[in-house]
């Protein structure tokens, strides 16, 4: 995977356009200026836990002694799910906030933007290719860098797609993510064989 692929593959699973809705519920009852220093704080929050699971990921799993086609097969199984959720979502937001209560970490930066299938991925891409950080560090600052620009102008983008728009940028982000989820997984499945038939 090249590193514009790892840039559009982080935007999709981060999803700021399915999270718009989600982003202007939870701060429409604070005050305009506060709002944008939130939502600031929070972006940078989200990318620093970010930043911690690219570097730290490879410990992690040569700690537990997880192969690299099992990382890939199951960062293909989260993606698809986090796909079909696109794709089809469900009823409701449950996000546990009260009115006029002011987020701090959860939920805007965890799980919105630096969510589990995020976070999966970047430790399937720092597994997969150790050798190639700074790559996989410049598509996650790429993918950050538009879901951030699109979230700060949420408003405007709000009034330019309206909720059917919107709503229609998801599902075609869920279709592509599909795509994605589907080749990672065959190819960890193509993987496990060639790794086991080598053994024999």
């Amino acid at each position: 995977m090249d590193t514009w692929s790892a840039a559009v593959m982080l935007f999709l699973i981060m999803d700021p356009l399915g999270n718009l809705p989600i982003f202007m519920s939870v701060l429409k009852s604070i005050e305009p200026k506060r709002r944008r220093v939130i939502l600031i704080r929070e972006l940078l929050l989200a990318l620093l836990i970010l930043f911690i699971f690219l570097f730290s990921g490879q410990a992690v799993l040569d700690f537990l002694n997880v192969r690299q086609e099992s990382v890939s097969i199951a960062g293909g199984i989260i993606l698809f799910l986090i796909a079909v959720k696109m794709i089809f979502p469900q009823a409701g937001n449950p996000l546990g906030l009260a009115v006029g209560e002011e987020p701090f970490l959860v939920p805007l930066a965890i799980p919105m933007i630096a969510g589990p299938s995020t976070l999966a991925a970047l430790i399937l891409l720092s597994n997969q290719n150790p050798e190639r950080m700074v790559d996989w560090s410049l598509a996650l600052g790429a993918a950050w860098l538009i879901s951030a620009v699109i979230l700060l102008f949420s408003g405007g983008f709000h009034r330019l797609l309206g909720e059917r728009g919107l709503i229609a940028m998801e599902r075609l982000m869920g279709m592509i993510l599909v795509m994605i989820a589907i080749q990672m997984l065959l190819d960890g499945i193509a993987q496990y064989f060639s790794h086991t038939s080598g053994m024999f």
